[in-house]
């Protein structure tokens, strides 16, 4: 069996952000289904990064310094999804939540991307259950099961600018917003980025 990923669109309609990965899976004999397992992974190694994107990414992966050793695969997803009975080849939809939480490597990664291109890997495993003489069998994929795909980073920003127009997202512990609320109706505050740019001019940030 192979199976190959040749385009990316953002999941529609989707209450959260999600982007649809379309794939193409081929067999040599007729599939009754399909679960296929994947492992969704970006070989951030695979790529070129200029000094904009290294000064993004300095969070991510230390100083340029270390960038030999600290640049690798980071997990992005993990997915599975079913494929109805087909023969020869049939098209397949994967499905990928995506998030604003900067705790996550992956979208830590994508947001401090400027632009060009992500190198993703798909590793595949699942169950193919098939016909053999009348009878309904089932095999594990081979391990090796996996395909590349080169996704434009604006694929990603825009359905993130759609969902989250012009923000983004960070996470609190409830003690750190406490206190945050609490300067906000201290100094009148008006909104949360009025909140935080107060404390940034008042530590010269």
């Amino acid at each position: 069996m192979r199976i190959e990923v040749h385009g990316v669109e953002p999941a529609a309609p989707a209450a959260a952000p999600a982007l649809d990965f379309l794939l193409r899976v081929h067999a040599d004999a007729p599939v009754r289904a399909l679960t296929l397992a994947t492992q969704l992974r970006i070989d951030a190694d695979e790529r070129d990064y200029d000094e904009d994107a290294r000064r993004r990414l300095e969070g991510l992966f230390g100083p340029p310094e270390t960038w030999g050793r600290n640049v690798s695969s980071l997990l992005w997803a993990r997915t599975v999804t079913h494929v109805p009975a087909f023969t020869g080849s049939a098209p397949a939809t994967l499905t990928v939540p995506c998030t604003y939480d900067f705790d996550v490597a992956a979208a830590t990664y994508l947001h401090g991307l400027p632009g060009g291109e992500v190198p993703l890997r798909f590793l595949f495993t699942g169950t193919v259950f098939y016909l053999d003489d009348g009878r309904l069998q089932a095999a594990c994929l081979p391990w090796d099961t996996e395909a590349d795909h080169r996704m434009p980073v604006r694929a990603w920003k825009e359905l993130m600018e759609r969902h989250f127009p012009r923000t983004a997202w960070i996470r609190l512990e409830h003690d750190t917003f406490d206190r945050l609320y609490a300067h906000r109706v201290r100094h009148t505050l008006l909104g949360w980025d009025d909140t935080v740019r107060s404390l940034l001019e008042t530590s010269g940030g």
